[in-house]
């Protein structure tokens, strides 16, 4: 039997809850994030997107693109409270719920608690009760996997519900372009049109081979993408994959003694964020962004478990020498411990996550 898989995605959520929360907001171009030089956009509504104002935006560059746009600073727990009214109305139907964010969620209503037949009409329901219940706008995607249901949730966007269905399923994906794709950002998207990957119909004849071949693990997800293949079930548990910090610094930075001591500040945070959840991983990320916005990343996997200062700061150290930042000054530090060990060895399915690009 076919799964029935929903997708929710709020609709511009920390704006929209801003914007229902002070009327005088409303229909008006709203950031969430602060306007000083250093700040970046977290959110935007959608008056605010039709400037091409989006999330991970530079302030200053929104602030340039429209001089009305309006910041307020993030409520975070007014953000998780309302999240979980959300969840109130999915558990309604089904307790098979896997969340991705606090504005964004996967449910399994193949067996619902009452008995509906469509997907669809499921869907419908949850957007109404939303709209009725919290004054917020969702987008709805109905299909037979997560991949399917989450692009069918973008389709429409905003006040979305489309559905795709088995027998049209290839006809859809074939037309998507291939940046629609879950997991290609702008690297990956470059990458596919240097070997006439533009839709998904020419993945869909790429080979698998050479898809595996030119992106590693993930040409094999994207091949199966392009067949309209995701087996991945819906998991009302999702194992916590990592434990991470950043810190956005006052100002950029180039000196040697002044990144070592940064670098302190941010492991010792990470170490404070591993022992209050109690994860234990192997693999360390060191995170930075300089001043010209780009990011670069370095990994190490150790055989012990990286949870105290002592074993992540010279590991951390050892991945900030392979970093340019003399001559490429940093503005953001970031550090990760990631891949628990008890999951390394084991056969016990894990919620897979893709790199995304952006």
């Amino acid at each position: 039997m076919l799964r029935r898989i929903i997708h929710i995605d709020m609709d511009a959520f920390y704006a929209s809850v801003e914007q229902r929360d002070n009327p005088e907001l409303r229909g008006k171009p709203v950031a969430v994030g602060h306007a000083d030089q250093r700040g970046v956009v977290a959110a935007a509504s959608y008056e605010a997107r039709k400037f091409g104002i989006h999330s991970a935006m530079p302030s200053v560059t929104a602030k340039r693109l429209c001089p009305d746009l309006i910041f307020i600073p993030g409520r975070m727990e007014v953000y998780k409270a309302v999240s979980k009214q959300i969840h109130e109305i999915f558990h309604e139907y089904t307790d098979i719920i896997e969340p991705i964010s606090l504005d964004e969620a996967f449910l399994d209503v193949t067996q619902n608690k009452p008995g509906i037949e469509l997907a669809v009409d499921i869907a419908r329901e949850i957007k109404q009760k939303i709209r009725e219940r919290l004054h917020l706008v969702a987008s709805a995607g109905v299909s037979y996997n997560k991949f399917l249901a989450k692009i069918a949730s973008d389709y429409r966007k905003p006040d979305g519900l489309c559905t795709i269905h088995p027998d049209a399923a290839q006809e859809f994906i074939d037309r998507l372009p291939i940046e629609s794709f879950w997991g290609v950002g702008p690297v990956t998207a470059k990458k596919m049109h240097q070997y006439g990957i533009h839709t998904g119909r020419d993945l869909h004849d790429a080979s698998p081979a050479m898809l595996r071949r030119l992106f590693g693990k993930a040409g094999q997800l994207y091949h199966d993408f392009a067949w309209g293949i995701d087996n991945r079930p819906v998991e009302a548990v999702r194992v916590r994959k990592s434990v991470g910090c950043e810190h956005t610094l006052e100002r950029d930075i180039s000196a040697q003694s002044s990144m070592i001591i940064e670098l302190y500040h941010v492991a010792t945070d990470l170490v404070g964020r591993l022992t209050r959840a109690g994860f234990k991983g192997n693999t360390l990320t060191l995170k930075i962004k300089h001043d010209d916005f780009v990011i670069k990343t370095r990994s190490i996997t150790r055989p012990q478990p990286l949870d105290t200062l002592a074993a992540i700061l010279p590991l951390a150290k050892q991945l900030l020498r392979e970093i340019d930042y003399q001559t490429h000054p940093v503005r953001l530090i970031g550090l990760s411990v990631s891949k628990p060990s008890e999951e390394m060895p084991g056969d016990r399915w894990v919620q897979l996550e893709l790199e995304f690009e952006g």
